[in-house]
């Protein structure tokens, strides 16, 4: 007897758990360096400045390959060029293990920056060949919990890990479990059937969305909020080592926190405009925006750490920031395929976030060149601006245009 055909329901929430998965797997390899940040600093002998390079050269080849990896994405097929990615940054996270210094580590990072490039693009087009319409945000916001997940389950991890084996250890471990989800990925996701095979598209027809309001109206506000998402990913184990003088294992207690929160952000965020639209009778686009407005509005939190009197009301402030950027995050990704069709998603959502990472870049180098003199209180208060200017932009921009459903 045939075993009963997996209704489609079903089938595609599935494919967004196992995106989902990467997405965390992904993340568990990005976020180990921050965790051991204060302890690599003083066996490999380098200091804050040095770290922001090693960050820097991260952020700078996954900003740069984000549209390459978009177009090999749209080129492919998101099931083989998500699995080849996928093997790529685990092979990239277990070389991490050999670096004897900072010069190594950076080389290293880069290497994993580029191939980590394609998780978020490949991840949109695989969940807009399955949703559409107000679905589509709720499958996004589960799919950006994967990127908060990996990371709050990256301190106590790679700290159990380094107490145990050594800090070696957990660059292998994490880089490892990409391969392995790798596997899993080839083996089970499938394209829905009767989607087309994807068209061969040259790097100029990607370069051709540069020149659309539709496309700027996102690119200039995930510019002006990833710089958040980049200080949180990298950058709050050594706020708390620095400025708050906590030890390895307390960052380990509690550094998780922030990602926790921003979690239960993303998954809010892409329920927020669906509400919205069914309470409020609110259009599909100004659904999107008040969702954005929301977070930016909340924003303000973290940009008050300076004013708190307690590490532990610190930690406070940054969870409510994790919570509202993740609700402005999986908002802006929606929109990426709310605005271009599928055949495009990829390299569209690609040139968004080099945008994107083009800004976390500059402020991490900011930051490590600024946080010895100034203290990161001035800095976390720029974030909270950063995300206001960015709704003005986007509601600025917006004016007009029509979601892509609307325009077939």
């Amino acid at each position: 007897m045939k075993p009963p055909v997996r209704p489609p329901s079903a089938r595609r929430w599935g494919f967004v758990a196992l995106v989902s998965l990467g997405t965390v797997v992904n993340y568990l390899s990005r976020n180990s360096l921050a965790v051991l940040a204060p302890q690599l600093e003083r066996t490999l002998h380098f200091g804050v400045r040095e770290y922001s390079y090693v960050v820097g050269a991260f952020q700078l080849a996954y900003t740069v390959m984000q549209p390459v990896c978009g177009f090999v994405l749209d080129r492919l097929g998101v099931r083989i060029g998500f699995a080849a990615f996928a093997l790529a940054w685990s092979a990239a996270g277990v070389l991490h293990a050999g670096a004897n210094g900072w010069p190594a580590l950076a080389g290293f990072r880069g290497l994993l920056g580029a191939s980590e490039a394609a998780a978020i693009p490949a991840g949109m087009k695989a969940i807009s060949e399955w949703f559409g319409g107000a679905d589509r945000s709720k499958a996004v916001g589960w799919f950006n919990a994967g990127t908060s997940l990996g990371a709050m389950l990256a301190p106590p991890l790679t700290v159990a890990l380094t107490l145990a084996y050594g800090w070696r250890s957990a660059f292998v471990a994490t880089g490892l479990l990409g391969g392995i989800w790798a596997a899993m990925w080839l083996g089970l996701y499938r394209s829905p059937a009767g989607q087309a095979q994807p068209k061969a598209r040259s790097l100029r027809d990607g370069m051709d969305l540069l020149v659309t309001r539709r496309f700027w109206a996102i690119a200039i506000p995930r510019f002006l909020a990833e710089p958040a998402w980049q200080t949180f990913s990298f950058w709050i184990p050594l706020y708390l080592a620095t400025a708050r003088h906590w030890d390895l294992q307390r960052i380990a207690l509690f550094a998780w926190a922030p990602f926790l929160a921003a979690d239960l952000g993303g998954v809010v965020g892409g329920y927020l405009s669906p509400w919205l639209m069914q309470v409020a009778r609110l259009d599909l686009l100004v659904a999107r925006q008040v969702t954005v407005a929301i977070g930016a509005v909340m924003m303000i939190a973290p940009g008050c750490v300076a004013l708190a009197v307690s590490p532990y009301l610190a930690i406070g402030l940054l969870c409510i920031g994790g919570f509202a950027h993740q609700i402005i995050s999986v908002t802006i990704n929606t929109l990426s395929a709310d605005l271009f069709p599928s055949r495009q998603l990829g390299g569209a959502n690609g040139w968004v976030g080099c945008a994107g990472w083009a800004g976390g870049l500059m402020f991490s180098l900011t930051i490590g060149q600024l946080v010895e003199t100034t203290g990161y209180g001035p800095l976390f208060a720029c974030l909270s601006a950063f995300d206001l200017a960015g709704l003005a932009v986007l509601v600025l921009l917006l004016r007009g245009i029509a979601p892509v459903g609307d325009l077939d």
